[in-house]
């Protein structure tokens, strides 16, 4: 049995890491959902759908997040990271480096679609949007360099295509959903990829 000291150090150390870790995951939860909601309604979607997609109470969105614009650049960095973190992963288990790339830049279309609206949300404050456009290329870039380079030293697409240059074409390719949720980009993004094929 622990001693009353023992027991005293894990109440003094426990709750609170268990606590932390509940937290994140609450609030990694929260995200998501607000993500899920940004896709289908806009960055303008009713706080109370995104917590009821969330399953908590709107005071815990607003305790986390006090104002929209502090919600969408909380999802739009969760978004990146997501997509940053995706990129190794799938590296180590897609069957090729032009698989893992494809599904990459699946991941990366979905990250454009949730964007959608980022833009209106953040006008009031360039310096915030200029800090996130720095965070979206730092963090992005060099996953999609990899990639790119992994699936040319395999021989499955041409060398030479830059990263920001392959990012830029699939962003205008999704351009087109704002104004069209009809619109697919995902056909003409295959067909990009498949225009970086050897042979």
């Amino acid at each position: 049995m622990p001693t009353a000291g023992q027991s005293g150090n894990q109440s003094g150390k426990t709750p609170p890491r268990g606590k932390r870790a509940d937290a994140q995951r609450n609030e990694q939860a929260l995200l998501a959902a607000a993500a899920a909601v940004f896709v289908t309604s806009g960055v303008d979607a009713p706080i109370r759908r995104i917590a009821a997609e969330a399953g908590v109470g709107m005071g815990t969105i607003y305790r986390h997040f006090p104002t929209r614009s502090d919600l969408v650049v909380a999802v739009y960095r969760h978004q990146v990271d997501a997509c940053a973190e995706a990129g190794p992963t799938l590296l180590a288990e897609a069957d090729s480096p032009f698989a893992a790339l494809r599904a990459w830049v699946d991941l990366f279309v979905d990250f454009l679609v949730t964007k959608h609206g980022l833009a209106k949300a953040m006008q009031s404050d360039g310096s915030g949007f200029d800090a996130l456009h720095a965070y979206f290329l730092e963090r992005l870039v060099p996953v999609c360099a990899r990639l790119l380079d992994a699936a040319a030293e395999a021989g499955e697409i041409e060398p030479g295509t830059p990263p920001q240059e392959l990012m830029r074409g699939v962003g205008n390719l999704c351009i087109g959903r704002d104004s069209d949720p009809d619109y697919d980009p995902r056909r003409l993004v295959a067909l990009l990829l498949r225009g970086l094929r050897t042979g």
